[in-house]
């Protein structure tokens, strides 16, 4: 189960930054009823697959489809092993040069945990360097103590359209150390609609961790 990165300086930024680009106007004029009815479905699906020293390993998918402003999403082995959560969102976009994109959600959760579950997406771009980060409360509906927040927090630079690198966080309750926080960095590569990145954990802290993410966009 994902627990909490202090991230509080990214996401004020996040969240201040947005209103003030909304007042510039979005990045495209809102579409009429018809085109957005007609809107096309976005869908991709995300594998990780976690490595982890003296645990077992295990993949956690995640399937999201979006159409105009409307987001859905599935995930298994996000929140706790052998659980999964249904989510749906709305999508909000504003500026230009520099980019900012917002979806707050909220989702249900069963399985090994069950609960309710708010939280958001939402990330920073300008140029080849982006700030996004991903965060949820899970209020756990059978046991008040099983309560967490959890984010994923991230800052990239792209030197080439297939290429980005940068510095990544988290914390997990199936991926667990001596850590409060995992801290790591990422080496990303894409190719037409696949991307491939890696994630390497705790290096300097403790004994590294890998995760390796295959992402595929329809």
């Amino acid at each position: 189960m994902r627990l909490a990165t202090p991230c509080c300086g990214l996401v004020v930024a996040l969240l201040t930054i947005g209103p003030l680009l909304a007042q510039q106007g979005p990045a495209n004029p809102q579409s009429p009823p018809q085109a957005v009815a007609s809107a096309p479905w976005e869908v991709a699906l995300t594998v990780d697959g976690y490595l982890l020293p003296d645990q077992d390993d295990y993949i956690d998918p995640t399937l999201s489809a979006d159409r105009g402003r409307l987001h859905l999403e599935g995930r298994y082995n996000y929140e706790n092993l052998r659980t999964g959560s249904v989510w749906i969102g709305y999508n909000i976009s504003a500026g230009t040069k520099l980019l900012f994109h917002l979806t707050p959600m909220i989702g249900g959760v069963f399985g090994r945990t069950t609960g309710i579950a708010p939280g958001f997406e939402a990330s920073l771009e300008y140029k080849r360097i982006k700030a996004s980060i991903s965060n949820e409360y899970v209020f756990d509906t059978n046991h008040k103590s099983g309560n967490f927040y959890y984010s994923w927090p991230q800052l990239t630079y792209s030197p080439r359209e297939w290429l980005r690198v940068g510095l990544v966080a988290q914390r997990t309750k199936a991926f667990q150390t001596k850590l409060d926080t995992q801290r790591g960095f990422l080496v990303g590569l894409a190719y037409k609609k696949a991307e491939f990145t890696t994630y390497v954990f705790n290096v300097g802290w403790a004994e590294p961790s890998v995760v390796l993410e295959l992402g595929w966009s329809f």
